[in-house]
Formats: structure tokens, C-alpha cells, sequence
């Protein structure tokens, strides 16, 4: 989401703006990512239909850092920890638990899609209708 290509993405700042809404509002505010996104390190247990939804809440989170072209920080998986690492490219949504507002985003076109060298045909039409989809979006607000 850049309006000007001498500008920076505007989607960090609203990333970060709507974290600290949600928390100043004692919510819990949820990330959605798509994990097909190059540079996306989550758990697989955590991976649902391509996406992954994570708490990022200060209780849930230790170092959470929110930087221009990253998300990252280290979170316990089924008791285990886990540095987690979301490029800003892949992040599809940030809304609160309690009531679900916030923002949906466009997966970045210029964004690096990971693909799956297997040769599975099922991995093939996966890929083939993710990007399908991600070619249809617009920005939204959730209310």
C-alpha cells in the first residue's frame, strides 16, 4: 500500500497505530498472515489454510518489535518458544479478539511468494488459487 512510489508504505504506520488502539483499549490484538508470503517464520502447528492468526499482545509476546518491514517476536508454542518473524508484505489483517474491528490489507503485490518445489498437484492448485485470490482484494474496514 504505497500512495506515491517516492513514499514509504503507509501500512506499517497503520499496523502500528491500530496495535496501540486495540491495546489502549484493554483488547487483544490478533495478526493475520499469510504464510505463502517469502519470510514468514511461525510454527506450522499454528498454520490454518495458509494463514496463521497470532495474539501480539505485550502478555503474549516477549520483544515484540513492529518495524517498518517486519513484525517480529518470541511467543510460546504448545509450551515451546518460538521467534516469530511476519514480513509486513504478508500481513493480511491486525483486529481485536473481543470485538473484531480493525484493518484487512492486500497481501503486498511485490511481495516474494514461496513455492513448493514437490511437484504435488494439490500444492500446485493451492498455490494456483491463493494467487487467484490475492488478485481480487482492496483494502477494508472492519467495523
Amino acid at each position: 500500500m504505497i500512495f506515491d512510489d517516492n513514499m514509504t508504505s503507509v501500512k506499517p504506520y497503520l499496523i502500528e497505530a491500530l496495535y496501540q488502539w486495540i491495546s489502549d483499549n484493554q483488547l487483544t490484538p490478533l495478526v493475520v498472515a499469510d504464510v505463502s508470503v517469502a519470510g514468514v517464520k511461525v510454527p506450522e502447528t499454528a498454520i490454518e489454510d495458509g494463514k496463521v492468526v497470532l495474539n501480539v499482545s505485550m502478555t503474549a509476546t516477549q520483544g515484540l518489535s513492529l518495524e517498518d518491514e517486519i513484525i517480529s517476536f518470541s511467543a510460546r508454542f504448545s509450551g515451546r518458544p518460538f521467534m516469530v518473524v511476519i514480513p509486513m508484505a504478508a500481513v493480511t489483517a491486525i483486529y481485536a479478539r473481543e470485538n473484531s474491528k480493525g484493518m484487512m490489507f492486500d497481501v503486498d503485490p511485490d511481495a516474494e511468494i514461496e513455492s513448493d518445489d514437490s511437484g504435488d498437484q494439490q500444492s500446485d492448485k493451492q498455490e494456483d488459487k491463493t494467487k487467484a485470490t490475492k488478485k481480487t482484494g482492496h483494502l477494508k474496514l472492519v467495523d
